[in-house]
């Protein structure tokens, strides 16, 4: 039984054949071939004129406008606000307002359809499209008492929020977890700050020496934020993301380099995973970070009824050191994302309600630079807008990447691959393209588990669920119940790992289909589209071990009209993995374009697929 092959009776199945029907014939020795037919003689044409292809790349901002009260101020246009990019000034191309969406705004949107019987989706609908809240509680470097007195705070501040602004929690420690995805019902959001989940963390997860753990601590906490930013990608609107932390760890100072995981580096070939490779996932995400220190009101050692007595020079000036460096890395990670930062509070309800009202209305705005050499230089954007006593907030600056030299470099190891030849560059027309063969034979216990935020820690037990590629999977358990006996031979596609391969089992097939528009392929000359996507299904059971791994590699090259029909239709896909009968499994399953290094993936308790039931959409047997 094959644990992979591709569903040849959807419509999108030629994406995957690549139609040999549109390629011309091979030339036989009856048929001669083009340059051995003479050509009618014909009247010689004109040449036609040149035509000249201009890249320009533009920059966009959200932009937060309000006024001494702190509200949002419509009505702008593009002709009052002024751009600089290194003091250059800059043409504004676009201006979008974004208007607070009310109770009858959101109640008009349409209401997504229930999925049917053992179908599952990474997709979340929200029903607030313009604004989002995140917030992330900060277990590492964030005292105990700070940790209980915010979840207090939490807790009274869900008990008296207004329904409609949707809000997603999450809590980093050793690695990053989703407490609660985005919902605006009060109640829900309630439960989740009282339940265990949030619980503050009693100890600290890193141990070793001073350098070890910053550096411990700032691979955590990028491995963590790129996680989050691979989940918010598939969300709408903008995000304002309010991390609750006691300390940021350093930016500024050399050795301890946390570097900045929000920078505009977007990076197709992840020649370098833990910086390069992280990508923009916050600021392409639209995420604005609100960085807010926890320990609340700060008091100079000494001055505290503790205290024996008055501080000394030394440790006065240390304490208020180390509390300057550390609000100026939070100011320098909210001025890159387009947030604001804030320390020395002691209630953090309002906080949040105050920044979900400032920024409840906000502007998009998008200029092409005049400054078009990339060179990874980072620019510093200056903006300005005609109205008296206006405040505004945006991001302060990006770096200037180059995509074309990794799209470049990508094709060329496309082209390593599959043995293609240069591309013509005289006059004659380029041969036929050759068919891309999907390599059918399944994959197994191949998925590695690092960290870094990439495919592999996405198929984590329990890890947060991207949503960069949305795709819906359905699952239909096959009826009889089978069992390799202990003297025969696995067959080549069972991969049960060997506690559980001689047990009963059942084979569960698996429908993926996933969306085609944030899968990114590459063009060659030829006008042909190339890409490779990763279809992967792992089993674990209750305690996190590996039970089962399925992976299958499809390789793209499409013509316009196929790469159109993926667009338009998706990408399907059927699986079979096999999961033993008896015991507690989850089926984690992910969709990885490796290309851009995009990932959906989501999580399915095997006890929640009914066996009586009717899937729709699989085909006929």
């Amino acid at each position: 039984m094959p644990v992979l092959r591709v569903l040849r009776s959807l419509p999108v199945a030629a994406l995957l054949a690549c139609a040999v029907a549109q390629q011309s014939p091979a030339p036989t020795a009856q048929q001669p071939t083009p340059a051995q037919t003479p050509a009618p003689a014909q009247a010689q044409q004109p040449a036609p004129p040149p035509t000249y292809h201009i890249s320009v790349q533009e920059v966009l901002l959200d932009v937060v406008v309000t006024d001494k009260a702190g509200h949002p101020i419509p009505g702008l246009t593009a002709a009052d606000f002024a751009v600089t990019e290194e003091g250059q000034p800059q043409a504004i191309r676009s201006l979008t307002w974004h208007a607070p969406m009310t109770a009858a705004d959101v109640a008009r949107l349409t209401a997504t359809p229930p999925l049917p019987p053992n179908t599952f989706t990474n997709y979340t609908p929200i029903r607030n499209t313009n604004v989002a809240t995140v917030i992330l509680l900060d277990a590492m470097d964030t005292p105990i008492t700070a940790q209980q007195y915010l979840r207090q705070d939490l807790i009274k501040y869900f008990r008296h929020m207004a329904p409609g602004t949707p809000v997603a929690i999450f809590q980093l420690d050793t690695e990053m977890h989703l407490i609660q995805g985005f919902s605006s019902d009060p109640q829900v959001l309630l439960a989740a700050a009282e339940s265990k989940r949030d619980m503050p963390s009693l100890s600290k997860p890193i141990y070793g020496d001073r350098g070890q753990y910053r550096r411990a601590r700032a691979q955590i906490l990028r491995d963590g934020m790129r996680m989050m930013g691979r989940y918010l990608a598939g969300f709408p609107g903008r995000k304002n993301l309010i991390w609750f932390t006691g300390q940021a760890p350093m930016t500024i100072r050399l050795g301890y380099g946390f570097g900045d995981p929000f920078y505009d580096n977007f990076d197709v070939t992840g020649d370098d995973p833990t910086l390069d490779n992280l990508t923009a996932t916050l600021t392409t995400s639209r995420i604005a970070v609100y960085p807010v220190d926890v320990r609340g009101l700060g008091i100079l050692p000494g001055f505290s009824a503790a205290g024996p007595g008055r501080p000394g020079a030394y440790s006065a000036a240390r304490y208020m050191y180390l509390h300057d460096q550390n609000y100026m890395n939070l100011e320098r990670v909210a001025n890159q994302t387009g947030g604001e930062a804030f320390d020395n509070l002691n209630e953090f309800g309002p906080l949040i309600a105050r920044i979900t009202s400032q920024t409840a209305g906000y502007y998009t705005l998008s200029y092409a630079t005049t400054n078009q050499e990339w060179e990874g230089e980072y620019r510093n954007i200056a903006l300005t807008v005609d109205r008296p006593g206006a405040r505004l907030v945006y991001r302060h600056g990006y770096y200037a990447f180059n995509r074309d030299k990794p799209v470049a470099r990508a094709l060329k190891r496309h082209r390593t691959r599959a043995g293609a030849a240069p591309a013509n560059t005289g006059s004659a027309p380029p041969p036929p393209p050759t068919v891309a063969k999907i390599p059918l034979t399944p994959i197994g216990a191949l998925i590695r588990q690092p960290g870094h935020g990439g495919f592999g820690a996405a198929m984590r037990l329990g890890a947060v669920p991207p949503t960069e590629i949305v795709f819906v999977a359905s699952v239909r358990p096959q009826a009889p119940i089978r069992k390799i006996g202990k003297n025969d031979p696995m067959p080549q596609d069972n991969f049960l790992a060997p506690p559980w391969q001689h047990k009963p089992f059942r084979i569960y097939d698996i429908l993926f289909h996933a969306s085609g528009r944030n899968i990114e392929l590459t063009t060659t000359a030829d006008g042909r589209h190339h890409g490779q996507v990763e279809f992967v299904a792992v089993l674990y059971d209750a305690e996190g071990e590996v039970v089962n791994t399925v992976q299958q590699n499809a390789t793209f090259d499409l013509n316009d009209s196929l790469y159109l029909e993926m667009l338009q239709h998706g990408l399907p896909l059927m699986a079979h993995i096999a999961v033993p009968v008896k015991g507690n499994y989850f089926l984690r399953l992910g969709v990885h374009d490796v290309t851009s290094d995009a990932v959906g993936a989501m999580e399915i308790p095997i006890d929640q697929i009914r066996p009586d039931v009717a899937v729709p959409g699989f085909p006929v047997s």
